[in-house]
């Protein structure tokens, strides 16, 4: 077999995503905080681009006000971006790029600026250094300190911190005191009491092997000395997850009432000793579309509050003009800037344009939920709203990932009105959403003495017309949190023993 060298040429087909697109794209799932962002990279990188005095929310409200541009008005403005990016490439001569000026201001004649401005940053008065708030201490960082308080022999110091590294955001040891021993190579004892006094720091029981010893070492820190409690966390706690309290009643020998006692005073114990130090913190989301009412319509609207106004610099445009007959290195740099500049703010036009037609045609469709409730939502799918507004499923995927609506109904993810359908007696379609809730409230409402099966709620639910299957009903009473029967018939007769 011979080897040689040729050249040949082949047609073929192939899907390339062009830069403009790629930044369109890459636009969709930011949140206005992380477009914030990536608006202030791209005005220090770019000279065309300057921040406009105007607030940027007069004209966000009016373009809003007014259902944004229409789809033929895109798609003109579409069509006629693309003629003049590309008559400026398709000029092979300097001579001819002189000939050819693209007409920038008839298109985005809002973005550009009649004087000279410059970016920048005004300058605000710092905060006093009582108005911040420092950082809460981790649980490894107040077990540590605790550790360097207690431990002054330098190999305890190290057994500590080697134990304290490998507790988890629950409070309990995730490697076993033979490995840690091994280790550190150190005997067995020596590890378990170091242990024994990190289980005694805030918070007791940090450091504990399992949930048995994290209680027992509550238990003795707060001098607990009920034999009968000790003994359900001791040996029996397996029927105390279970909610077995008629087993564990008749496994110590006492009447279901007096379980109901020791059990009140397991539960004030702390089932997750780092709890207490987690570092979660409530998030507050900031509302990417506002839903308003306005006598029977509603009225949808971007938040744009936060984002800069931007436009053009008029200034190093008429520098453009000039150094294409002066300087072709300058103008060739400041042309490309200009085009970039231009496709930038066409992505942010786009994106609020499918931002837009999204909100529009949720609160279109859920306007019956937004009025009356859970009750009347209905199912949506994001290829049902892709193929309405001729879109890819994944563009919508992209424009509803992180964003918030707030609606009169409330604050509401975009994706908490995506989900599948079930169907009715009649062809109808019925939202998932709407079968939890009816199960929720059958449950809410049930004799708690005999609660429903969940092939019992289903037999209820097909009499309203929703007819679903036993394993559907427990699928949806597990995301509910909802506990099976004969776990909620167990902890009834417990409250309700005397």
């Amino acid at each position: 077999m011979v080897l040689k060298q040729r050249i040949e040429q082949k047609q073929v087909q192939k899907l390339i995503l062009a830069p403009a697109l790629q930044q369109a794209i890459k636009l969709l799932p930011l949140t206005n905080l992380e477009l914030i962002e990536i608006i202030d990279t791209e005005l220090s990188q770019n000279p065309m681009l300057e921040v406009a005095e105007e607030p940027a929310d007069e004209k966000s409200e009016e373009g809003n006000q007014e259902g944004l541009k229409s789809k033929e008005e895109v798609e003109e403005e579409q069509k006629k971006v693309r003629e003049d990016v590309e008559i400026g490439e398709s000029k092979e001569s300097y001579g001819e790029e002189q000939e050819q000026e693209i007409d920038y201001e008839s298109y985005f004649h809002e973005y550009f600026d009649n004087g000279m401005r410059t970016y920048f940053s005004e300058e605000k008065e710092s905060l006093s250094l009582e108005n911040i708030l420092s950082q809460s201490p981790s649980l490894w960082d107040h077990l540590n300190w605790q550790a360097n308080l207690t431990f002054f022999n330098e190999k305890d110091r190290e057994i500590a911190q080697y134990i304290i590294g490998n507790i988890n955001e629950d409070g309990y040891l995730t490697t076993s005191v033979e490995e840690a021993a091994k280790k550190i190579d150190v005997p067995v004892d020596k590890i378990n009491e170091v242990r024994e006094a990190i289980k005694k720091f805030d918070p007791i029981g940090a450091g504990s092997l399992d949930l048995k010893e994290a209680l027992l070492t509550q238990m003795d820190y707060f001098e607990i000395k009920d034999k009968v409690t000790r003994t359900i966390v001791s040996d029996h706690l397996y029927l105390l997850e279970k909610s077995n309290f008629s087993q564990l009643a008749k496994v110590l020998n006492i009447p279901l009432s007096g379980v109901k006692s020791h059990v009140e005073i397991i539960k004030h114990l702390e089932p997750t000793p780092g709890r207490k130090y987690s570092q979660e913190k409530t998030s507050y989301v900031v509302p990417d579309i506002v839903v308003s009412k306005e006598g029977s319509e509603y009225r949808i609207t971007l938040n744009n509050e936060g984002l800069p106004q931007l436009r053009i610099n008029n200034y190093y445009k008429r520098i453009l003009a000039r150094a294409s007959k002066d300087n072709l290195e300058a103008y060739r740099f400041l042309k490309e800037k200009m085009k970039k500049a231009f496709w930038f703010l066409r992505s942010l036009d786009q994106r609020n344009q499918t931002i837009f037609r999204v909100a529009k045609y949720i609160v279109e469709q859920q306007k019956d939920f937004i009025e009356r409730g859970i009750d009347y939502i209905k199912p949506l799918t994001l290829v049902e709203l892709a193929q309405e507004l001729g879109v890819h499923e994944s563009t919508v995927g992209r424009v509803v990932a992180n964003k918030y609506i707030t609606t009169p109904r409330g604050v509401f993810s975009l994706k908490y009105f995506f989900h599948k359908s079930l169907s009715g007696d009649f062809g109808e379609e019925v939202s998932s959403l709407r079968v939890k809730e009816k199960i929720r409230k059958l449950v809410e409402s049930e004799d708690k003495s005999h609660p429903l099966s969940d092939i019992e709620i289903g037999d209820i639910l097909a009499k309203e017309s929703f007819k679903i299957a036993r394993r559907t009903v427990a699928k949806y009473r597990k995301q509910l949190n909802i506990p099976p029967s004969h776990i909620r018939k167990r902890k009834f007769r417990m409250e309700e023993a005397q």
